[in-house]
């Protein structure tokens, strides 16, 4: 057997290509591990994005346009501590920052064992759509998520390896998602 391709920011773009959900997407084909993501993209993605909740992204292989994993992005906004704006060096006195939320990622089953690194490639795309999103009219300065530890007790650790740390103001609570924020500029 071949040894699974890693993914990186470097050699994605040789084996992917990313586009928005479109009404004649193939999404029915569409498995993951959890199948309520595969559910989301399969029957509410299109809707959330027509009405303007969510915009889905689609990491499709050029070698066969078949769906390796997708994304749905949402504004968000991440309530910091003090603690945590100093850190960022953000001196603002609301604690409320502009953020790019990452609603839904996920790969699917059948190209996990070919290709290595598809969250951590879907996460630097999502970096990438936030930092192109600033405008005159609009800015981002984090990215967020909320980790689903639900379904994965390993995602806390998948999203700190990529530079997320938890979101201190918004945790405590005994919870199934825990709130992380990557900084987009630093």
């Amino acid at each position: 057997m071949n040894a699974a391709v890693v993914i990186t920011r470097e050699n994605g773009d040789r084996y992917f290509h990313l586009e928005r959900l479109t009404a004649d997407a193939p999404v029915e084909a569409f498995r993951c591990t959890v199948p309520e993501y595969a559910a989301y993209l399969r029957e509410e993605a299109l809707r959330a994005q027509t009405d303007h909740v969510a915009v889905t992204w689609l990491l499709r292989e050029k070698a066969g346009g078949e769906i390796t994993a997708y994304m749905s992005l949402v504004a968000d906004g991440v309530k910091l501590s003090n603690a945590e704006k100093e850190l960022h060096k953000l001196h603002y006195p609301f604690k409320t920052i502009p953020a790019l939320k990452i609603a839904k990622l996920a790969a699917a089953e059948t190209f996990r064992q070919k290709y290595r690194s598809l969250g951590t490639y879907m996460i630097f795309q999502a970096g990438t759509l936030a930092r192109n999103s600033v405008n005159p009219y609009c800015a981002a300065r984090f990215l967020t998520v909320d980790a689903d530890i639900e379904h994965d007790a390993g995602v806390l650790a998948f999203y700190q390896k990529n530079g997320f740390v938890p979101n201190i103001e918004v945790s405590g609570k005994r919870r199934k998602t825990i709130s992380m924020r990557l900084d987009l500029y630093r």
